[in-house]
């Protein structure tokens, strides 16, 4: 076979699998919006805990966080919040009800490749995750007046490490899960833990306890780090490398442990 025919022959492969990926993805998307009921609860209580806070905040400022408005402090938190919920609890939950009810094993057995299965189940996490992202932005822009990212390349990075490293760990957590029936509260009580110590619901002092304790985890630096974009404090850069760093170190320790503890068949005897 010739040059020319082989790179005709890896084109058409690599345009095979594209659709095979793509297939897959609508058939994830289709099943993830028929079901009402998870859909609007993945996606819908972002968007309440904003509107209700929001209307709460009104004109009330943080002193400590150089005379922010509240509401403003709110938005990228709550961004943050919908990439987190998607890519993090979501999809575990998903997961061990996959594993446990046999669909894994049986999906791995059919004539899908795993990676295009992997590939799809996570890119329709990230379109979900997106989906909040826009949701939150427009709600906070034209519901509330906050201010919009003032710088998008660091916005945009932040996102992508983050469904990254979240999704990963959303991975790494399905696998500690031992049934089903434990996946939405464990995962839950994990997660909402997390936020309340991150100061999701009200800002908290710099230098308290709390504050230094949530530091060790990445839900705090993750949320710092989608802040920083909106130029919200002079003295902030919008790339909060640090947090990043932070976020990254906690996806990658997540896709060791999600490789060597990850599997397809139901756990149950």
């Amino acid at each position: 076979m010739s040059q020319f025919e082989l790179q005709q022959s890896g084109r058409s492969r690599a345009k095979d699998d594209l659709r095979l990926v793509g297939h897959q993805v609508k058939y994830e998307q289709l099943a993830f919006w028929l079901n009402r009921v998870g859909a609007i609860f993945t996606v819908g209580f972002s968007v309440v805990f904003l509107v209700m806070l929001g209307a709460d905040a009104g004109t009330s400022r943080i002193p400590y966080l150089g005379n922010m408005e509240l509401v403003q402090y709110y938005v990228p938190g709550f961004v943050a919040y919908g990439v987190m919920s998607a890519c993090f609890t979501t999809l575990a939950i998903n997961l061990v009800v996959r594993r446990e009810t046999g669909l894994l094993k049986r999906l791995r057995l059919s004539p899908l490749p795993t990676w295009a299965l992997l590939t799809s189940i996570f890119i329709s996490t990230t379109v979900v995750a997106l989906v909040q992202v826009v949701l939150l932005l427009a709600i906070g822009r034209n519901g509330y007046g906050v201010n919009l990212p003032r710088a998008w390349a660091p916005f945009v990075v932040v996102l992508l490490v983050g469904i990254v490293s979240f999704v990963a760990m959303g991975v790494a957590m399905s696998t500690a899960i031992p049934n089903q029936e434990t996946a939405g509260p464990v995962t839950s009580i994990v997660f909402f833990v997390l936020l309340f110590l991150s100061g999701l619901w009200f800002p908290l002092q710099p230098h308290s306890g709390l504050a230094k304790f949530s530091n060790y985890f990445p839900v705090r630096h993750f949320i710092f780090a989608v802040e920083a974009p909106f130029e919200l404090r002079p003295d902030v850069s919008p790339w909060a490398w640090h947090d990043l760093l932070i976020v990254g170190i906690w996806g990658a320790a997540a896709i060791i442990i999600a490789l060597r503890r990850f599997r397809w068949a139901p756990r149950r005897a």
